[in-house]
């Protein structure tokens, strides 16, 4: 298991505050306010800017008698500086939760993603959307959503392809029962009179976990097989049945975005900024628990220019000569096995370091993930990747995104060029 973050330390004098917050970096970092008592509860924050925060915190202003001010509580600054939003939320997190354990969720505004479950363990199972998933049956809960309303959308238009029961009563079949409104509509198999077999509902409802499973997948591909029998045996009418059903299904399957999956199963990797200007951080999420940052080394890579539109390879960012065009293939293969080696040891050392989580970690960190995920593309910084349908990771689209991210952050961090005066 990754040890806690190290942190930088500082003792801190109010008699001397802007001797002490000279040595203090101006870039962006998590940081903790001690006070002069031990058992005394930290002040926890994150900033763009430490040393403008902490001037702001600890420097009492004329100009603003009423600015919150700790310089005459403050004893020990701790902080460690960030690459990324992301990897602040996550360090701030890990503090908060440290000091106030499930209160640290609140205090950063984190709510419990949504999630649908299938409750297959019912006789007559069902689906629900649900903020508390059952980790006994985690390979029966699917998310996480962007909310509630995203979660409840989903599974009201997945059931009308399907014939399961929308009740939520515990159910003792009996021809006698009247039935419901959804039976009327044959919207159901109506188990609860004995409308169908209970083979015939099992049926049913394992076509339900399948679709869940595969966000529909596994229906399309049988859907698009008869679609492409149908026309081949010029069955044109059939066929355009068919293929009504398969945009129908497709449009469902839109509603459950990459990150859906069953929770025992969802596993990302996460790249960010780092810190360090000649490397990116990977995070690894596995087992509703996010591990890292590592960080990955762009020593040597060649990082596509993006801003110039073109596919042209530059070396490795804070290099300004080009790559020469003409290395020998065989050098430019090992180099790239080289990268793809460097990126599974470091996939491999996440992972070794992996543990349980416990519920606050897997609550706080499956709601930063959803927090992330979910946001406007155009905000969403960093890249996220999904293993394959054979459970491996894609090393070489990895690997693609570190140039992106890479790039990305050299050039947030190249200063703006004046620009030249207008010839009149």
């Amino acid at each position: 298991m990754r040890a806690a973050p190290v942190m930088q330390s500082l003792p801190f004098d109010p008699a001397d505050a802007r001797t002490i917050l000279a040595q203090i970096p101006e870039s962006a970092a998590v940081f903790a306010l001690y006070g002069v008592e031990t058992h005394a509860e930290p002040y926890i924050g994150r900033t763009p800017n430490l040393r403008a925060r902490l001037e702001r915190l600890l420097v009492p202003s004329a100009r603003h008698p009423k600015r919150l001010q700790l310089a005459g509580l403050v004893r020990r600054i701790e902080w460690r500086q960030t690459g990324s939003e992301f990897e602040s939320l996550l360090l701030q997190f890990h503090l908060l939760s440290t000091v106030y354990g499930t209160k640290g969720l609140e205090r950063m505004h984190l709510r419990a993603p949504a999630f649908v479950r299938f409750l297959g363990s019912n006789p007559y199972p069902r689906v629900v959307v649900t903020h508390r998933p059952s980790l006994r049956e985690a390979g029966w809960v699917y998310g996480p959503f962007a909310s509630r309303a995203a979660a409840d959308r989903y599974v009201d238009e997945m059931l009308k392809l399907f014939l399961l029961r929308r009740c939520t009563d515990d159910l003792h079949p009996d021809p006698s029962f009247p039935g419901c409104v959804y039976s009327e509509m044959k919207m159901c198999l109506a188990p609860c009179y004995k409308g169908c077999t209970d083979e015939r509902y099992a049926e049913e409802a394992a076509a339900v976990e399948g679709f869940l499973a595969t966000r529909g997948e596994s229906r399309l591909v049988l859907l698009r097989a008869d679609r492409e029998e149908a026309s081949a045996a010029l069955e044109f009418e059939m066929a355009a049945a068919i293929h009504a059903q398969v945009q129908k299904m497709e449009s469902v399957r839109a509603l459950a975005p990459e990150l859906v999956q069953p929770i025992n199963r969802l596993r990302g990797v996460i790249l960010q900024a780092s810190a360090s200007p000649d490397a990116v951080a990977v995070f690894l999420f596995e087992n509703g628990r996010m591990s890292g940052p590592a960080d990955f080394s762009t020593v040597g890579m060649r990082i596509q220019n993006e801003q110039s539109g073109s596919s042209s390879l530059f070396a490795q960012p804070i290099a300004v000569e080009a790559v020469p065009e003409n290395i020998p293939n065989s050098a430019t293969r090992r180099a790239r096995a080289v990268l793809e080696e460097r990126m599974e040891a470091v996939l491999a050392e996440l992972h070794a370091e992996h543990a349980a989580p416990t519920q606050v970690e897997r609550q706080g960190h499956m709601a930063l993930l959803k927090r992330w995920y979910y946001r406007p593309e155009a905000r969403r910084m960093g890249e996220i990747f999904f293993p394959d349908a054979e459970d491996n990771w894609p090393i070489k689209s990895i690997l693609r995104g570190v140039g992106r991210v890479a790039a990305r952050s050299l050039a947030s961090r190249v200063p703006p060029q004046p620009s030249k005066p207008e010839r009149d």
